[in-house]
């Protein structure tokens, strides 16, 4: 079992480039993984990484030991994580990655049944709008939209997200409902600013018969968060952009109502990410199937289908 814990210790601070960042994900302190470090370079008797104050970098012998023994170390761990259950069911610490709103509304609800199959499985959930880093941060699995499929990561699709006009029954008081995407010029917009570029988001809507139009908005205000637009739009401040996700509860209650309910434009897929082992921990492997299941079934990813919201 030492062995492992050396070998563990090398391959997370080979992957991530960092013994604190290995640290964290094994939840020991940086000196407690640069030690097992040294001491597996004492009984290889060779340097594995070069170290200075701002990089770690592996030596030609690190890397030359880290091919070798990458494949066999993974198969080993998830060996042992599927033996360490728990009277033979899955066991513990499932680390999840998912964008804050979503994760509230839609995923904690269902943590109640998934904790009665699985009482020995403790969520240690993530809520964070930025994309996680599935393996550099050690998760488990993720859930979201936009996260890049690097080498060692498959998707599972939970449902289709479109975007959809949306306005408060205050706001659209006394004003007559658009007929054309064009129209919502003349309306007060809230508009969203991209996280990663900075940039004012510009969508073009489709219609139902393949039409396509884009939109042009009298920019009233800019916010970089779809739930805190949804919230503006509630309080009356102007149409608002929105993905289904954080649109479909307030269409739902009729906080908001949906403008040109003929037209939305495609906003990808939300999915569940996780990484590609040929044994996946037991853990993992129900939670993936369980989730899967539940969007399937429960008709949760119809909230999310432009059609469904048009009808609200």
């Amino acid at each position: 079992m030492e062995a492992l814990n050396l070998l563990e210790s090398f391959v997370r601070s080979a992957e991530v480039g960092s013994f604190s960042a290995a640290a964290r994900q094994l939840g020991m302190t940086p000196a407690a993984v640069s030690k097992n470090v040294a001491r597996l370079e004492s009984h290889l008797g060779v340097r594995l990484f070069q170290r200075s104050t701002r990089q770690l970098t592996l030596t030609a012998s690190g890397e030359q030991f880290l091919r070798q023994v990458s494949d066999p170390f993974s198969t080993l761990r998830d060996a042992f994580a599927s033996a360490s259950q728990d009277a033979g069911k899955p066991a513990g610490t499932l680390k999840v990655s998912m964008a804050l709103a979503f994760g509230r509304e839609h995923l904690v609800p269902l943590l109640g049944e998934f904790l009665q199959r699985y009482p020995a499985i403790v969520p240690d959930w993530h809520f964070d709008n930025r994309p996680a880093e599935l393996i550099h941060d050690g998760f488990d699995a993720a859930i979201g939209g936009g996260i890049e499929l690097t080498d060692g990561v498959v998707a599972r699709e939970l449902a289709r997200t479109c975007i959809v006009a949306t306005a408060s029954p205050s706001y659209m008081a006394g004003r007559p409902m658009p007929a054309h995407p064009s129209e919502l010029a003349a309306m007060d917009g809230i508009v969203r600013r991209s996280g990663p570029t900075g940039r004012l988001r510009a969508w073009t809507l489709r219609s139902e018969s393949g039409e396509e139009a884009p939109v042009t908005q009298r920019t009233r205000m800019i916010f970089d968060d779809p739930e805190a637009m949804a919230h503006a739009a509630m309080l009356g401040y102007g149409v608002a952009l929105l993905p289904t996700p954080h649109a479909a509860r307030w269409l739902e209650s009729g906080a908001l109502v949906r403008l040109l309910p003929g037209w939305h434009a495609d906003n990808g897929p939300i999915s569940l990410y996780y990484p590609n082992k040929t044994l996946l921990p037991p853990k993992t492997r129900v939670f993936i199937d369980f989730v899967v299941a539940a969007f399937r079934d429960r008709g949760l990813a119809a909230r999310f289908d432009a059609g469904i919201q048009a009808a609200h």
